[in-house]
């Protein structure tokens, strides 16, 4: 009586993603077969059917002895069993986990490398540690690659699929902003944060990542939509001057003084605080060279806009007006010399106050 025993010898561990789909979707090694079969593999690949069978059995084993790993990403980086390239690993871990790798609890909203941390109301982000950084960052790429497809990334396009659904596309938003604040270490646990939903962060971070990172402005620099860019929070220090010198300034807020007067419910308060909002906002601004201002910028634009407009009872309707008509003033200063560096600052700014200001 003879037998048949298969042998599989190799080095770099091979992943299937169709394979790994459908053992995470939990079919058996049987239905597997034969949907494989179904998809025309065996055409196009000119293997045998038991050569298929034995494939997906192999695969099978494999996904089986990684399992406990995917539940504990960083115990898969370090691991030395499995020699899995990074772009793999990334792919594992990211598949594994349904609604864009989002578990949800009552307290806690776990994500692979870093958490989203709720308690006594507010809100905050543990910091991943250095180890975990070469998983995030091609995660990251697929995640906002996915979200927003028309974004001209090259590494990430290759990799994204062309639509994603709906609640898989704000999945991979909600990772791509944890991965941007975790990386960057923002502020977000503060007390005066804590009014302040999730919601409010992702939208600041997709705002910040479409203009002020190194990828916003170059479409070649591989991977670097995680990373702000540093030469333009040194250029930020040019805007200065608006508050700085005292002839710009008082340009600046009768500029503004004028386009908006009768049309602000709160004018005399504007007008009697202009200069103190002013810089506040260009303050701001200029500290950014400091990792430690980076990290407090949420609490700098809390403490220096929200909360005086929100005790002068400003409506957001006038807060909008305001911010709108501040921005585009600043193109009527003769003086000034930093247009586009201005507009890149404030646009996103502008996004991200009026999303801060509520109750």
């Amino acid at each position: 009586m003879t037998s048949e025993l298969d042998i599989f010898v190799g080095n770099t561990t091979l992943i299937d993603e169709d394979v790994y789909r459908l053992w995470l979707d939990g079919y058996s090694v049987t239905d597997a077969v034969a949907l494989r079969v179904r998809s025309g593999i065996l055409e196009q690949t000119g293997a045998t059917a038991a050569v298929l069978q034995s494939d997906t059995m192999d695969h099978y084993r494999t996904f089986h002895m990684l399992e406990r790993l995917l539940h504990a990403p960083p115990k898969l980086l370090h691991q030395l069993i499995f020699q899995i390239p990074p772009s793999r690993q990334a792919l594992l871990i990211e598949r594994c986990s349904p609604s864009g790798m989002v578990e949800t609890s009552t307290s806690l909203t776990v994500y692979p490398f870093c958490r989203l941390k709720q308690a006594q109301g507010g809100m905050g982000f543990t910091q991943p540690s250095e180890s975990t950084m070469p998983l995030m960052r091609p995660l990251f790429g697929r995640c906002w690659a996915r979200s927003c497809p028309k974004a001209p990334r090259k590494t990430w396009m290759t990799s994204a699929p062309k639509q994603a659904s709906p609640s898989r596309a704000a999945g991979d938003r909600d990772y791509a902003a944890i991965v941007f604040f975790a990386n960057n270490r923002f502020e977000t646990g503060k007390k005066k944060l804590q009014y302040l939903s999730f919601g409010d962060f992702a939208f600041c971070a997709e705002l910040m990542i479409q203009n002020w990172t190194l990828g916003a402005v170059d479409s070649q620099m591989d991977d670097m939509d995680m990373d702000l860019d540093k030469e333009f929070l040194q250029d930020l220090k040019e805007l200065k001057v608006l508050v700085a010198d005292k002839d710009l300034l008082d340009l600046h807020k009768s500029l503004v003084c004028t386009a908006l007067r009768g049309k602000l419910g709160v004018f005399s308060e504007m007008e009697a605080n202009f200069k103190n909002l002013s810089r506040g906002l260009v303050n701001v601004a200029a500290k950014l060279t400091h990792n430690k201002d980076v990290r407090d910028l949420f609490v700098d634009l809390v403490e220096k806009f929200v909360e005086p407009c929100r005790s002068d009872h400003w409506p957001l309707s006038d807060v909008r007006f305001f911010l709108n008509q501040y921005s585009a003033s600043v193109h009527s200063l003769d003086g000034f010399r930093h247009q586009a560096l201005w507009d890149r600052y404030m646009g996103t700014l502008r996004g991200c106050l009026l999303r801060l200001y509520h109750d």
